[in-house]
């Protein structure tokens, strides 16, 4: 049963609220015709993600109008399933509150939570979003009030977190933290470079040149960490210990080589809502013969403990540890052995 089909206003629905996440990966885009509202979580090229039912504006039905649904439009919550099966007047004032990691989103209707679609939602799988005037568990949408216990830490996180991030002053802090870090661990710093262009998150690469017993250059990210990547939650039970990280790599070499691998992998995550984690691999994008460190690589394997490379632990943000994974130029052979 095609379930919430139309994101685009077809079939006499119109578009009451558009807005995208900070990272450009994830669109909320509310809907409603004259019966009803559904809100869809929607990555760029139009596909729905996730999607919620938020209100009926006219008198439930007994039971779920399939016309209705096949013909695109936003769907009729039946009547055993919505706090206010008489329907309620057209939505308020709505404002949308993405989670720190971009993959998931709250709706608020005048200052009051309406609705919120996590990361995991999946239409596909029966897991649409929580709704405020839903009741119970129907394949439009699940009763907010049963998830407010999870969800309520997510939102305030993401609250505090967005606060802070636009705050003046956020981003040099956090920056001159990595980097205090770094300086303890590897020595000084040599070159820095901008690895975001005009796009969030903001990161940087940072250069350390050989020091005492180390012959070789380190390359860090600088500004990974400074938000946990997108669905974590959805792989891992405790996903804290994984949630934020930086990417290194060491080098003998022209440094600038390697630096374009940080470059490739440091907004990651957040574009392509994934995550990045030990003995994770990437395969480079380019035709084989342009990868940094040589022809004979086609990508690398990233390792959070890697043998004789420098101890990088001991910094941590939001109150969770930041685990550097270290990059590992490999062949085809070996991306195909891991994947």
């Amino acid at each position: 049963m095609a379930i919430f089909r139309s994101a685009s206003g077809e079939g006499g629905a119109e578009v009451v609220l558009a807005v995208g996440n900070p990272y450009g990966s994830r669109t909320l885009v509310v809907e409603r015709d004259e019966d009803a509202s559904v809100a869809y979580l929607c990555s760029p090229d139009g596909t729905v993600h996730g999607a919620v039912w938020l209100a009926n504006h006219r008198p439930a039905p007994a039971v779920v109008d399939l016309a209705r649904i096949n013909s695109g439009l936003p769907p009729l919550m039946p009547r055993p399933n919505t706090l206010r099966p008489e329907g309620r007047r057209p939505l308020g004032q709505l404002s949308a509150l993405w989670f720190e990691e971009g993959d998931g989103v709250a709706l608020y209707e005048d200052d009051d939570l309406l609705a919120v679609i996590p990361g995991w939602a999946d239409m596909s799988r029966g897991m649409p979003g929580y709704a405020r005037d839903a009741v119970g568990e129907s394949p439009f949408a699940w009763a907010l009030s049963e998830a407010l216990e999870g969800l309520e830490p997510r939102i305030a996180n993401a609250r505090s977190y967005w606060r802070w991030r636009h705050g003046e002053g956020s981003w040099p802090s956090f920056q001159q933290f990595v980097m205090g870090h770094l300086d303890r661990v590897l020595g000084p710093a040599g070159r820095y470079w901008d690895a975001s262009g005009e796009r969030l998150p903001t990161v940087g690469i940072t250069e350390r040149p050989p020091q005492g017993k180390r012959d070789y250059t380190v390359l860090s990210t600088v500004g990974m960490s400074c938000q946990r990547m997108p669905t974590v939650e959805q792989w891992i039970d405790k996903p804290g210990a994984y949630a934020r990280i930086e990417l290194a790599v060491a080098t003998r070499d022209d440094p600038r080589d390697a630096a374009l691998l940080l470059v490739w992998l440091a907004q990651y995550p957040w574009h392509s809502v994934t995550w990045l984690g030990h003995a994770h691999t990437a395969r480079w994008y380019h035709e084989p013969e342009t990868f940094p460190l040589g022809p004979q690589y086609s990508g690398v394997l990233m390792l959070a403990d890697a043998p004789h490379m420098p101890d990088m632990s001991g910094f941590a943000f939001g109150g969770e540890a930041v685990r550097w994974l270290w990059l590992t130029p490999v062949t085809a052979e070996a991306l195909d052995t891991h994947h």
